[in-house]
């Protein structure tokens, strides 16, 4: 990031770290940590060193491609209160949800409010797009040619919705009426993502084997 700190006094810093691992072809670990902290000083006086206030871990294991939650652990590592460690077995309830659309909704149900740890449900809501975001990962080091299948030379426009259906509405680029969508049902091409160009670029290679879908 280039754009330069505030200058005022930093009081509280919360982190998200989410991973995802590739367990295997039709398996994926999502892991997430929430953590807050407050810098040195702000509780205790003359205290050198940032005090761990809050710190969840989610491990979460998902069936690919069918996006399901196929088991579900939480870890509250560093908690305020004794009683706080007694909600994680209730996160259990997450098997069986998609982890896609209505994963929000689902998790306020269950988890909104009195009914869970409200570090651990933030944290799930940030776990949710990273899982979308690692099916193009998964898809990529894939064998079958099923998981990426190819389009045919004249697809319909239900074919390439199919293609695409975990973008759609998910931002205002990826628009059900938007211009990215309406090129592609017009039989144009999706623009190559500026990252993928400009990496392709500095290794020498044409961006447009971005496009083939495998590793280039």
């Amino acid at each position: 990031m280039n754009r330069p700190e505030p200058t005022g006094d930093l009081i509280h810093n919360r982190n998200y770290d989410v991973r995802t691992y590739r367990e295997a072809p039709d398996l994926m670990r999502i892991r997430g940590v929430v953590r807050d902290s407050k810098p040195p000083g702000i509780y205790f006086a003359d205290d050198p060193e940032p005090l761990v206030i809050h710190e969840m871990v989610v491990d979460l294991l998902v069936g690919f491609p069918s996006l399901e939650i196929v088991d579900a652990e939480v870890v509250l590592e560093t908690h305020p209160h004794s009683q706080c460690p007694r909600i994680s077995d209730h996160y259990r309830e997450l098997v069986g949800l998609s982890i896609a659309r209505g994963f929000n909704r689902k998790l306020r149900e269950l988890f909104g409010g009195p009914r869970g740890c409200s570090h651990t449900t933030a944290l799930l809501q940030a776990m949710a797009p990273v899982a979308i975001q690692s099916t193009w990962s998964m898809r990529m080091l894939s064998d079958d040619p099923d998981v990426l299948p190819e389009m045919p030379a004249d697809p319909t426009p239900e074919q390439l919705r199919e293609r695409f259906r975990w973008n759609l509405n998910t931002c205002h680029v990826w628009a059900e009426d938007g211009e990215v969508l309406g090129e592609i049902l017009s039989g144009g091409e999706m623009e190559i993502p500026i990252w993928a160009a400009d990496r392709a670029r500095r290794l020498g290679r044409d961006p447009q084997v971005w496009r083939d879908g495998r590793r280039g």
